[in-house]
């Protein structure tokens, strides 16, 4: 026992890097310091986000008693959750109960989608789960943009932005793991262009330093990275169940650069694979380097 507990503790020091591997049947407890990152797996949706959440400090870090929240999923194309081309409804729900728990006033749910919104918010389950949940959950009405300046722009100076998540007092990033055609992999900073107006279409050929642009605009307070089921070829629309891996796990975090870093390891690659990590962690957006974290890996 004294050995194994020897072990345990050495792995925390580590920030759990290694832990998960080396002793996949241990749920290990929070260390004193609180993560960077809370990667936690587990049968139950519910579960793993709870406990993500609870491993960063509980929601109460975030959301203040009265804030207006937006929960921003990805809800872009007409596809079932099976298919993880879309955030997992569960995901969004518990997230909506949990601001709901911690004193939110209003929590918002809505994306800009690629499809028919109406089959979108239908097909994906998250109109329902996230209304069932007490949420807010709206189509994206064209006329509520508004144009905003990005000082620090590299390939965009200003772009509309949907006002409801310029006048909301937090922000929750909730994108899902997936491939990606043109960017690879599409997750935490992608996840932004779901609420940016006009031809989106026209970032393409700046597109890795277009979403960096936005990172330096708009600020979450916490992002959780749905990797229940991930989409490892075709996207990021998907189709094909021969596309999609079972991973039943969650990344939470404040550090959108450090979770897309992580999240793409999930898919044998490094943060220095994706264009748009890089471009953010170089312009000190976040942290890629995976070894200067402290990553707590949880079973739930």
């Amino acid at each position: 026992m004294e050995r194994r507990n020897f072990l345990k503790n050495t792995a925390l020091t580590l920030g759990g890097l290694a832990a998960w591997d080396a002793f996949p049947d241990m749920a290990m407890a929070a260390p004193a310091t609180r993560p960077d990152l809370a990667v936690v797996h587990g049968a139950s949706p519910d579960k793993i986000v709870r406990a993500a959440v609870d491993a960063l400090g509980g929601m109460r870090r975030f959301i203040a008693k009265g804030d207006v929240v937006v929960v921003k999923p990805n809800i872009g194309w007409d596809r079932k959750p099976e298919q993880a081309a879309t955030t997992n409804p569960e995901v969004i729900a518990t997230l909506v109960k949990l601001c709901y728990e911690a004193g939110a006033g209003k929590v918002k749910v809505f994306d800009r989608t690629c499809n028919d919104a109406r089959r979108c918010y239908v097909q994906s389950g998250i109109e329902e789960a996230a209304r069932a949940a007490g949420a807010e959950v709206s189509y994206i009405d064209e006329r509520k943009y508004r144009e905003v300046r990005i000082a620090k722009g590299v390939a965009i100076q200003s772009w509309p932005i949907y006002t409801d998540i310029l006048e909301a007092d937090k922000l929750i990033n909730v994108p899902i793991a997936k491939h990606h055609s043109l960017g690879k992999l599409t997750l935490s900073l992608k996840n932004w262009m779901g609420v940016m107006g006009e031809n989106r279409g026209r970032i393409h050929q700046r597109l890795d330093d277009t979403l960096v642009d936005l990172a330096t605009v708009i600020k979450p307070v916490l992002t959780v990275l749905d990797a229940v089921r991930i989409l490892t070829a075709h996207g990021p629309q998907g189709g094909n169940l021969a596309d999609v891996k079972r991973l039943d796990t969650v990344i939470a975090g404040t550090d959108q650069v450090a979770i897309d870093a992580y999240g793409s390891t999930l898919f044998g690659m490094t943060g220095a694979d994706i264009g748009c990590i890089t471009e953010a962690a170089r312009r000190g957006l976040g942290v890629m380097d995976l070894a200067k974290l402290n990553i707590l890996k949880l079973e739930a």
